[in-house]
Parts: C-alpha cells; structure tokens; sequence
C-alpha cells in the first residue's frame, strides 16, 4: 500500500511538472506572437529626387544594425522592395539587405512607433536620435522626444504598438486609421504635451528608464 501511495503521489507531481512546464511553454508563445507583426505596409515613405517612395527619409537600413548609427544612404545605390525604395551608404549594405530583408526593415512600415502606439500611422524616422533597436528589431520615431515619451515604459508600449497594427493598422490605408484614431482615441492617448511633462518631472526626479545620453538596452527573449 505504502508502494503504490509513493508511485502515485510520484505520478501527480510529474504531471503537475509537465502542466507547468507547458504552460510556461505555452506562454513563451504567446509573448512572441504579441511582439510579431506583418511588415508589407503600408510603408511610411517620402518623396526626394528622381525617388517618390523613399524609405526612412533616405537612411540605410542596413547602417543601424551594421554601425550603430544613422547612415545616409546614396540615391545612386538603392533597392526596390515591397513597392517602396530603400537607399545604401554602400554596395555591401545593398546586397546584404537583399539577402535578408525582413530583418532590417523598420516595424510598422517606418512609422512612428509611438504614434502606432497610439493606433495612428502618421510620422516617420529614421535619423539620429530617431531610432532604436529593440530584440534585434528596427523602431523609428518622428522625433526624439517621441522616443522619449515611449521609452517611459517601452515594454508596454511595444505590446501596445504591435496590438494596434495588427489589429487595426497592417494593411490597410493609414489616412483613413489616422482620420479614424484621432476622433475615437485608444483609452490610453495623452497628447503631447501631457507626456512632455511627465517626461520631465520623471527627468527632474532622475526616474527615467533611460536617462538623457544613456544606451536603451531590451533584453532578447
């Protein structure tokens, strides 16, 4: 009797084991899903030169991740991708890019990740202090204190961003979810304004996730 207790109790906490283990699995799962979105558009694009659907106002992709800075790209060495024009510093940043696409694309077709925040698809970035990498992935800002305003609580506003344009944004024409998002806002919208200043009294109080001049740094999962 005592055997079969002890081979019984054995058997229960294996199976609550392998429970946990899969839904820890099962977890794991659903966190990367929440931080994957579809990237063929709509792309947020300018108009230059002989160009008129310019990508990231004209910086390498490839350049961010290469040399960790915002590279002006050549209009004379350049790539049509997905429609959309992409531009190179050099001819190995080119062919590297055509290799892989996909990893060196900005998310949300080179808009404002913190307007996609949001749910509207308006800016976009590219330049210094205008980028950033986050779990080897390419975000642009339509400016530096946007980047500010999100890195409050990157974490957060990841999840957000990817939320909206996967269920709201990917895809579809960004006038008419611009027009739409900016009537009925998400229950979490503060203007700009509203974040300056929080960004400002938690600079004051040094409470800043990421102080002026210092690396954003998000683990890989």
């Amino acid at each position: 009797m005592d055997r079969l207790s002890s081979e019984h109790g054995t058997g229960i906490r294996l199976t609550r084991w392998l429970l946990a283990l899969l839904l820890a699995a099962l977890g794991v799962v659903a966190y990367a899903q929440a931080y994957e979105s579809p990237n063929a558009g709509p792309f947020r694009t300018i108009s230059d030169g002989q160009d008129d659907k310019v990508m990231l106002y004209g910086y390498d992709a490839v350049g961010y991740f290469w040399s960790n800075e915002a590279l002006k790209g050549d209009p004379a060495i350049k790539a049509e991708y997905l429609g959309v024009t992409w531009r190179f510093a050099n001819e190995g940043n080119k062919a590297e890019f055509l290799k892989s696409p996909e990893k060196y694309m900005p998310q949300f077709g080179g808009y404002c990740s913190n307007g996609i925040n949001y749910a509207i698809p308006g800016g976009g970035g590219g330049g210094p202090n205008t980028w950033r990498i986050y779990r080897g992935k390419l975000y642009v800002f339509g400016g530096q204190s946007a980047r500010d305003h999100f890195e409050m609580d990157t974490e957060l506003n990841l999840e957000r961003a990817h939320k909206y344009w996967n269920e709201e944004l990917a895809g579809v024409n960004p006038r008419w979810m611009r027009f739409k998002r900016m009537v009925m806002r998400v229950p979490h919208y503060k203007s700009d304004r509203a974040l300056q200043e929080e960004w400002e009294a938690k600079l004051a109080a040094k409470t800043l996730p990421v102080m002026p001049g210092s690396p954003q740094v998000v683990p890989a999962r």
